[in-house]
């Protein structure tokens, strides 16, 4: 564990850099506006967790629209593991946390972040992936031609 004053992580840029592992810093805030201008600082984030107790909600209450902006999940006296494959779950934010804004790396959504889509347009149907023949799954849904469809295309 590193220690630094809100004024040292302020003027030392590379405390701001995220490390993954067992690692952490303490960086101590003389006050609230002190602690919002830490926050501010902030680069991009897969999380930001609050330890608080019910005395904090109202500086946590100062805090959330800087952390929403920073963290693409956000966790209260908690932490950050056990991440599945679901629709509430996200585990994202904006760069550096992830190379890609537009989804997240865990949860349902992330399924996006590692499809490419191909457009197969005039290819023969022999030519055509198995999933997209004429004779597949009679139960497969398809978007053919902007309308979904399920059963044979």
């Amino acid at each position: 564990m590193h220690q630094a004053t809100a004024s040292d992580f302020m003027a030392q840029i590379a405390l701001h850099d995220e490390v993954f592992g067992p690692s952490g810093l303490l960086v101590s805030c003389q006050d609230t506006a002190e602690l919002r201008a830490v926050a501010e600082r902030l680069e991009g984030q897969l999380t930001a967790t609050l330890q608080m107790d019910d005395e904090d909600l109202a500086v946590a209450r100062q805090l959330l629209p800087t952390l929403e902006r920073k963290a693409g999940r956000i966790l209260a006296n908690s932490f950050p593991t056990g991440v599945e494959v679901s629709y509430a779950m996200v585990h994202g934010g904006p760069f550096p946390a992830s190379s890609d804004s537009r989804s997240t790396s865990v949860g349902a959504r992330a399924i996006e972040r590692f499809l490419r889509p191909v457009c197969y347009q005039g290819l023969p149907a022999a030519l055509l992936p198995e999933s997209l023949q004429p004779r597949a799954a009679p139960g497969a849904w398809r978007l053919v031609d902007g309308a979904w469809r399920c059963g044979p295309a």
